[in-house]
């Protein structure tokens, strides 16, 4: 059992910058990591302050995770089973190795996106030719034939977003119904978004871009970009027997300081309900990690005042 000031709990942009602030803060504390961020997928990000030329995830990541260890921050490759509210003394999480006892958490798990189900996906991600966030990108595909695989509402949100910048915009189904009202598709039509209903069967990738769709109806269409817009799974199952507010989707809802409805625990990233962008999520990495520092702060003198 090991006793903390805080638990971050993912090694994300989110999860490393709050990192460096709680060891700049000097406080004790761990991150755990299972390895598993988002950000490792993005093969160049061109949004991100500070870098014109752009950066690929990877190489974020480990420049943020080299700046948290310059400082002391313990990173361990360990992913949290569990957390357990400890009454007002603070938190254990469970890890394979044992629990940890903190008084704050920090929460920076992110989330997964709802892939299709095609041969090669992985490679054409890496490649950038299959992507998620057109927020983060689509003013690098200004220009190019973009085809949106979807079904639901938000591929109509991207749909309309990413016609800003296509010279040609197509939504693609993966063989289950348009959920779209017949208003849905007006606006569609009115921004001259074809709607090919006939089912993906498979993706071809050769010479640095998209080559092939070919249709179950046999007919096979070429687009430079590919967006997926099937949405994405909020990986907040760690507290969901917790006390707190979630909204619809499984994002936690927290205040100006980054606080969840749980008092000590915090969450920061695309966990948290809102824009999902590296610099929102470590910008509230930032806030999260001042306030714990702060919070720990007012505990420390309570407790001399109480002793005295």
């Amino acid at each position: 059992m090991r006793d903390l000031d805080c638990v971050v709990i993912g090694g994300g942009p989110a999860g490393l910058a709050a990192a460096v602030y709680l060891a700049r803060f000097r406080r004790r504390f761990v991150v755990l990591h299972a390895g598993t961020s988002r950000a490792d997928w993005i093969p160049l990000s061109h949004n991100l302050p500070g870098y014109p030329d752009g950066i690929a995830g990877r190489e974020l990541l480990a420049r943020l995770r080299a700046q948290a260890e310059r400082y002391g921050s313990e990173i361990l490759e360990a992913e949290a089973l569990r957390l357990e509210s400890d009454g007002s003394d603070g938190f254990l999480t469970h890890t394979i190795a044992g629990a940890i006892r903190s008084r704050k958490v920090l929460l920076a798990t992110g989330v997964e996106d709802r892939e299709p189900d095609l041969p090669n996906l992985a490679g054409a991600i890496r490649k950038g030719l299959v992507r998620h966030c057109p927020v983060c990108d689509a003013y690098e595909a200004t220009g190019q034939s973009i085809a949106i695989i979807g079904y639901g509402a938000c591929s109509l949100h991207e749909a309309l977003l990413l016609r800003r910048y296509a010279s040609k915009l197509t939504l693609l189904s993966l063989g289950k119904p348009f959920r779209l009202s017949q208003d849905d598709r007006e606006a569609l039509r009115r921004a001259e978004v074809r709607i090919i209903d006939a089912p993906v069967r498979e993706l071809g990738v050769a010479t640095g871009r998209i080559e092939t769709f070919h249709m179950e109806d046999g007919q096979v269409h070429r687009f430079d970009t590919i967006y997926s817009a099937l949405g994405r799974r909020v990986r907040s199952d760690l507290v969901k027997d917790l006390p707190l507010t979630l909204d619809p989707d499984g994002a936690l809802v927290t205040d100006g300081h980054q606080r969840t409805t749980l008092p000590g625990l915090y969450a920061a990233g695309d966990v948290v309900a809102g824009l999902a962008q590296i610099a929102v999520a470590t910008g509230q990495a930032a806030v999260a990690a001042t306030d714990i520092h702060n919070r720990l702060i007012a505990d420390e003198l309570a407790e001399r005042e109480s002793a005295s």
